[in-house]
């Protein structure tokens, strides 16, 4: 190992010789399990029941999951959080009273 990190073999996820024989194999042979999962989803005689399940067993292999990422925005507010401060700023100017208001009048006081 260099400095902790490892260097060389296999790429993390690569198929060793073994799964590789088996994998060829079965191609050979015929079906694969997933070739057998897609012509039972695609069999429109079989339930549909069974045929999503078989889309969900097959999906992993087909479609990667999708990882959660996080986007930073450098300079000030996200746009969109940005267009909404402006909003409400624009909302509390229009909500302000076209006319003054006064405090209560108490006893006593004159009138105008």
């Amino acid at each position: 190992m260099a400095m902790g990190r490892k260097t060389g073999g296999r790429k993390k996820g690569a198929a060793n010789k073994r799964t590789r024989e088996i994998a060829d194999k079965a191609a050979a042979e015929g079906l694969t399990p997933l070739e057998y999962l897609l012509r039972l989803m695609r069999d429109e005689r079989q339930e549909q029941a069974v045929r999503l399940d078989a889309a969900k067993a097959a999906a992993p292999y087909i479609h990667p999951r999708l990882q959660a990422t996080e986007a930073t925005i450098k300079g000030g507010l996200p746009p969109y959080e940005a267009a909404l401060m402006e909003l409400m700023n624009t909302m509390a100017d229009d909500m302000k009273p076209a006319l003054p208001i006064h405090p209560p009048r108490r006893a006593g006081d004159q009138h105008e």
